[in-house]
């Protein structure tokens, strides 16, 4: 083969780049088969093909815009239940220190209630031992006095109505020297 390539005479004003005639025409109408084949055959299958993929791109975005409305829906939804779980946290922490303040201010008052109680208690007790001990000094004293008089009057004073009286008119006797003697330092001035 080589060498009938080699033994084709070359014209001489023949360009090189432009094929004969007969191999164009043909060319050409091979092309047009070709062509007419791809565009009755592939074309409708590229154009579905094509179609499809537009389809699915607009539907990707579309459910890509839906999906994030949704997600835009929802953290707002999520920010809306924290504000309020945060309202509502600081609203039971309000509460929590109200009802600690008034349960610190129902103690201390019930405190302060117990140690008045307890004052008043004392204070009652210890006016019912005063009383108690005013009562077995003045009869102590009572006796004493009985048995002391009855040494310097030289009888016995055994009757028990004659030493009562006696016993309480002495008692009074000393109930009224403690409020002589009071009257007479708050006015030193009288003349005794």
């Amino acid at each position: 083969m080589l060498t009938y390539l080699a033994e084709t005479p070359v014209k001489p004003n023949a360009n090189p780049l432009i094929p004969p005639l007969p191999e164009l025409i043909i060319g050409a109408i091979a092309f047009l088969i070709v062509f007419g084949i791809l565009g009755r055959v592939l074309m409708p299958r590229i154009q579905k093909t094509l179609a499809e993929r537009t389809d699915k791109i607009e539907g990707g975005l579309q459910r890509a815009e839906k999906a994030q409305a949704e997600a835009a829906r929802t953290l707002e939804q999520y920010r809306a239940q924290l504000n309020d779980a945060r309202q509502e946290a600081a609203r039971i922490r309000q509460e929590a220190t109200e009802q600690g303040a008034q349960i610190i201010a129902e103690m201390r008052d019930q405190a302060q209630a117990e140690a008045r109680r307890v004052t008043e208690a004392a204070q009652s007790q210890l006016a019912a031992d005063r009383q108690q001990a005013l009562a077995a000094l003045r009869q102590e004293v009572g006796a004493l006095a009985v048995d002391l008089a009855g040494k310097i009057v030289g009888e016995s004073l055994a009757d028990q109505a004659t030493q009562g009286r006696l016993i309480d008119r002495f008692l009074d006797e000393l109930d009224e020297q403690p409020a002589a003697a009071a009257a007479g330092t708050a006015s030193p001035a009288e003349p005794s």
